[in-house]
């Protein structure tokens, strides 16, 4: 769980709000396989383990529909945690709010700049 300090570091960031929503997705993704995984370093857990944790919360459990578009949610925020992840150099688990931010806050930038194109060569 993001903790209201990590909540408060988000919103504060200058991105749109779609990729605010986004980015808390993803943080409370990382921090849920996390606290799966037992640390907050390392590779991303098995996909046993996630099933496992999934089958293990009464609220999850509880809805089948629900757990299954649930474990494909965590498949997708583990891999993209992992390219993420792959990207700064570091592990999946290992990410904090900060890589998450610095990622979200580029690839939104990314977004907005126009391609860059040569210029137009000299006339005559």
């Amino acid at each position: 769980m993001l903790s209201p300090d990590e909540l408060q570091e988000l919103e504060a960031t200058l991105l749109p709000t779609l990729e605010r929503h986004h980015l808390r997705l993803l943080a409370h993704g990382l921090r849920t396989l996390q606290a799966i995984a037992g640390q907050r370093a390392g590779g991303l857990p098995p996909e046993g383990a996630v099933a496992a944790w999934a089958a293990a919360q009464p609220v999850i459990a509880a809805d089948a529909g629900f757990a299954q578009a649930f474990l494909q949610q965590m498949d997708g925020v583990g891999q993209q945690l992992a390219a993420i992840a792959a990207a700064v150099g570091r592990e999946p688990l290992a990410l904090d709010l900060a890589d998450l931010i610095h990622w979200a806050a580029r690839e939104a930038d990314r977004r907005v700049r126009p391609p860059e194109t040569p210029p137009d060569p000299p006339p005559g």
